[in-house]
């Protein structure tokens, strides 16, 4: 059987691992933040570029 300073030491070391699950949880909620933005900007980018080649007179076939 466990002695009370074994289950001390047990929750002591699961409240370290909820802690590094907590930070990695911050880390990949950031991480996705900025994925999505960048994602998004990359959307934007090849939207205007697609733009500015069909306002473009049609060169492309010369």
């Amino acid at each position: 059987m466990a002695s009370g300073k074994q289950y001390a030491a047990i929750n002591s070391m699961l409240d370290q691992i909820n802690s590094c699950l907590d930070h990695l949880e911050e880390k990949n909620d950031h991480l996705h933040a900025r994925l999505q933005e960048l994602l998004e900007s990359n959307r934007q980018t090849r939207l205007e570029f697609q733009q500015q080649l069909g306002e473009t007179p049609g060169d492309a076939s010369l």
